[in-house]
């Protein structure tokens, strides 16, 4: 964790609302279908669909960002790659590999009498499901994913997080995002709200210092516990 003063339980004593990303901080979602396969199953669903193949998108390995590249370059099929790329990821939260400190997190916001989004550039269908079936829905008051066919809406845009804040009637400065991408914490300036960074890997401690973010932890159990110390008796 990186800043000395004031700690992280001093930074959430005003939090109201916690955002959260959800792949990394709460799960690892493409841990049980890698991400390259769905980028590939989703090139041939547009293949078996009969449109014609990107030549730019042949290697994109990042299903969001083949996402964006084929908005970008043949619009008329955003739609349908959204929808194709929703169902894989459905597919991929129900054998993904649980973040162990997720639960507690959200736990600790109950406790604490905070409420939780989460705002995720994964499709909201995909971490609805996610969250039934780990039991963790009753945690969460509102679910903002990608807005479908619209993958503008995606971090680093503001976007999610404003809908969210707006959706719970919460203002900046009474909320906190979490994130482990630097798109994370620039959607989270761009929002006004601050930003604690999940490094989860080597390396993403400096990344997301670099980028702003106000604390960067290698556990969500650190943040965890960093809320129910700064619950109020």
């Amino acid at each position: 964790m990186t800043g000395a003063s004031p700690s992280l339980a001093d930074v959430l004593r005003p939090v109201k609302h916690v955002l959260l990303d959800f792949d990394g901080p709460i799960c690892s979602v493409f841990a049980g279908l890698p991400a390259p396969e769905v980028a590939q199953r989703l090139r041939l669903s547009l293949l078996a669909a009969g449109e014609q193949a990107l030549a730019s998108s042949t290697t994109e390995a990042d299903p969001l960002a083949l996402l964006r590249l084929i908005a970008e370059t043949h619009p008329d099929l955003t739609s349908a790659t959204d929808s194709a790329l929703a169902s894989l990821e459905t597919e991929a939260v129900l054998i993904s590999r649980p973040n162990p400190g997720a639960e507690s997190v959200l736990r600790a916001c109950e406790t604490s009498r905070r409420t939780v989004s989460m705002v995720s550039n994964n499709s909201g269908a995909a971490i609805q499901a996610y969250l039934e079936d780990q039991r963790l829905d009753r945690f969460v008051t509102g679910v903002f994913g990608r807005i479908p066919g619209d993958p503008a809406s995606m971090k680093p845009s503001p976007r999610l997080l404003l809908d969210a804040m707006e959706a719970v009637g919460s203002k900046p400065e009474q909320c906190i995002f979490i994130g482990d991408a630097a798109r994370d914490v620039e959607a989270g300036r761009a929002a006004g709200v601050a930003t604690i960074g999940y490094a989860n890997k080597p390396g993403k401690d400096v990344m997301l210092s670099a980028a702003g973010a106000i604390f960067v932890v290698s556990s969500m159990q650190i943040i965890a516990n960093s809320l129910n110390e700064s619950r109020e008796p």
